[in-house]
């Protein structure tokens, strides 16, 4: 018991001081191991002992940010609501865009991982929503590829949100603009 209370320790420690560092960082993806553990007071291996790799660290630096972001949203009465899977899907993926747009630096620096590196085997936010819109019409296999399609559309969509501004101009900061674009991107997958 000592050890696992120990490692959560050790764990909470190498996420603060990412966020700290991240917040820091001009360019978050210059921030290194080494700086992280400094920070954290403890060993460079240890990122690797508790998360696996670097980037795991900060994806899940973000998942903690995210989830802190997801208590100012009104989710579990969206959750709990009447509508749609459809409709749901588009309000729950206008919440996360929105997470993403006003975390930059978060943004730049867990884009890699997820896009590549994430397990795609873990459960997505998505898939259940996914699957009882489409209530048995598309196997568990395809379902689970549209919401990887949703969530990766969407993570780069926000990468290149100065281009989409540029050259089509659809600007992702704001509100209305997101939300007709999350709509739009949902609406052409689960057609």
């Amino acid at each position: 018991m000592q050890k696992d209370i120990k490692l959560g320790i050790t764990k909470d420690k190498l996420i603060d001081a990412t966020f700290e560092l991240m917040e820091e960082a001009d360019d978050p993806l210059n921030v290194t191991s080494r700086q992280i553990a400094e920070r954290a007071g403890t060993k460079p291996s240890m990122i690797n002992y508790c998360f696996g790799s670097r980037e795991n660290l900060i994806y899940q630096t973000f998942q903690k940010q995210y989830l802190d972001f997801l208590k100012e949203e009104p989710i579990a009465e969206l959750i709990a609501s009447d509508i749609s899977p459809k409709e749901l899907l588009k309000k729950l993926h206008f919440i996360v865009a929105k997470c993403l747009v006003e975390n930059p630096k978060f943004t730049k620096a867990i884009s890699p991982f997820v896009l590549f590196e994430r397990d795609l085997s873990k459960e997505s936010f998505s898939f259940p929503y996914v699957k009882k819109h489409y209530a048995g019409r598309k196997t568990d296999r395809e379902c689970r590829l549209i919401a990887y399609e949703l969530s990766s559309m969407m993570q780069l969509m926000i990468c290149r949100k100065d281009d989409l501004k540029r050259d089509f101009g659809i600007d992702l900061d704001n509100d209305k603009e997101l939300k007709k674009y999350i709509d739009m991107r949902v609406d052409l997958l689960l057609a």
